[in-house]
């Protein structure tokens, strides 16, 4: 799965740079170098179709909103895992009390079930020695 990622980090890498070159000659074009251009032109299609291949082999990865919502607001998108780890710890925590919660109301309960039929028995037996 890595070598998907660094195949479209590379053609994005490639793209980037194409189109920074395209930029450069555009801004001071001069009839000489229309050829050039032409060049980048076909470069940045092959480009746009490499990347479109790319996007074909990882069309089943699902990206969470959120995660395009820390990048909108200039955060770290490594910094939502980090946080749904953090969540996800707390509510473990949360659910482990509560089992260790039940677990004891649930012991103190039998202690009492086993205490009320030693009691019963207890009671039984003095009746049939009466």
């Amino acid at each position: 799965m890595a070598e998907k990622f660094d195949n479209l980090e590379e053609h994005l890498e490639k793209f980037i740079e194409n189109i920074r070159q395209m930029g450069i000659i555009v801004s001071d074009f001069q009839p000489s170098s229309q050829t050039g251009l032409n060049q980048k032109l076909n470069f940045m299609i092959s480009g746009l179709q490499d990347i479109e291949k790319c996007r074909q082999q990882l069309h089943e990865i699902n990206v969470p909103l959120e995660v395009f919502e820390y990048i909108d607001q200039g955060r770290n998108p490594q910094l939502y895992t980090k946080e749904c780890l953090e969540r996800a710890l707390a509510r473990n925590e949360q659910v482990k009390g509560k089992i260790d919660t039940m677990t004891v109301r649930d012991n103190a309960r039998n202690t009492e079930i086993f205490s009320t039929k030693d009691l019963t028995r207890l009671i039984r037996a003095s009746k049939t020695l009466h």
